[in-house]
């Protein structure tokens, strides 16, 4: 097993390790979510941890992750330390490990403070009055904007990813799920098509046009047209993917 330790963090690296070397005992850390990747939260003295393990791989991502590609853990700790070298919220990159033999990528951790939040962009999705709401949607779609002023495109910018806190009469954003991410200079089409996970709502998608059209100095109309064209994009993708599912399963079951 390879471990990575945030420098910061030195001091309790025996215990972050074996956090993770007892990540799949049930009797250690609270289950937060679980599925395709596995997120438990662990406790150091009075500090949270959150722990992300990723599934092991396919065959050709075993190889792949083994001798070509950086994994999962490794690309979430370096655009986590980018991100807040950035001037980006992301919850505290504190350390990653990888698990493998000479031969093949086996499974990784990546390990990050917890950090506790009163909302995600999903519940703007779910609940249109939740107290705020225009106001949190404007707020996030300036800090979309922000992302893209520093040449992040955050390629998961999807609902469940941007943990907000409220302080005061403003609104803090944090990135999380941060293994896909390109830092470049990005286009028009590139930043109207970062929107396009977000929400199938036509109402939420007219606000979030309505506010970046004033910070990119375009037309309301053009900038709400490519962002829904992009959003309706997805979703024909996305249902076709889900009805293929189904009738997979109905196959299977035959």
């Amino acid at each position: 097993m390879k471990y990575h330790i945030n420098t910061k963090y030195s001091k309790d690296s025996s215990q972050i390790k074996n956090l993770i070397n007892h990540f799949d005992d049930p009797t250690h850390g609270e289950l937060m979510s679980s599925g395709r990747n596995t997120i438990k939260i662990f406790k150091i003295n009075e500090a949270k941890f959150s722990v992300k393990s990723f599934r092991i791989p396919n065959l050709i991502n075993k190889i792949s992750y083994k001798f070509f590609r950086k994994s999962k853990a490794e690309r979430s700790f370096k655009y986590a330390s980018i991100l807040k070298e950035k001037g980006v919220g992301t919850p505290d990159p504190v350390a990653y490990s990888e698990n493998y033999t000479q031969v093949v990528f086996l499974n990784s951790f990546y390990v990050c403070k917890h950090l506790e939040c009163e909302l995600t962009y999903r519940q703007l999705v779910t609940d249109p009055d939740y107290p705020d709401h225009e106001n949190i949607l404007r707020a996030f779609t300036r800090f979309t904007f922000e992302l893209h002023e520093k040449q992040i495109q955050f390629l998961d910018h999807s609902p469940g990813n941007t943990l907000i806190q409220k302080e005061g009469d403003s609104f803090q954003f944090f990135l999380v799920d941060l293994n896909r991410m390109n830092f470049k200079e990005l286009n028009f089409e590139e930043r109207m098509l970062n929107f396009s996970r977000l929400t199938p709502k036509k109402e939420m998608v007219e606000i979030m046009a309505d506010e970046y059209s004033k910070l990119i100095d375009k037309p309301a109309a053009e900038v709400f047209e490519k962002m829904w064209f992009y959003t309706n994009q997805f979703q024909e993708k996305f249902k076709r993917k889900k009805e293929l599912k189904k009738k997979l399963k109905f196959w299977k079951k035959k």
